[in-house]
């Protein structure tokens, strides 16, 4: 069995306020943070940056472009290039 490592960090008193309503605290910050960690950038890493060598690559990508899903209204990379 992996040893566990407790890890603290600061939050604002409106944040404290509400976690403390949560029967489960540790379980439901471990859940948070694992889901949010599913959907970190690829590209970025969450870092919100891309480096100088990432940008490169990116403009490698040139049959393709960011548009919005009329739908759901989300942004998403498409590929211009149609199937053959």
């Amino acid at each position: 069995m992996r040893k566990q490592e407790i890890i603290s960090f600061k939050a604002d008193q409106r944040l404290v306020e509400a976690l403390n309503k949560i029967p489960n605290r540790s379980e439901f910050i471990r859940a948070a943070v694992l889901r949010a960690m599913d959907n970190i950038c690829p590209l970025c890493q969450g870092t919100g940056i891309l480096t100088p060598s990432q940008q490169e690559h990116w403009h490698e990508f040139e049959h393709h472009s960011i548009v919005t899903c009329q739908e759901c209204k989300e942004t998403y990379i498409s590929c211009d290039h149609e199937s053959g």
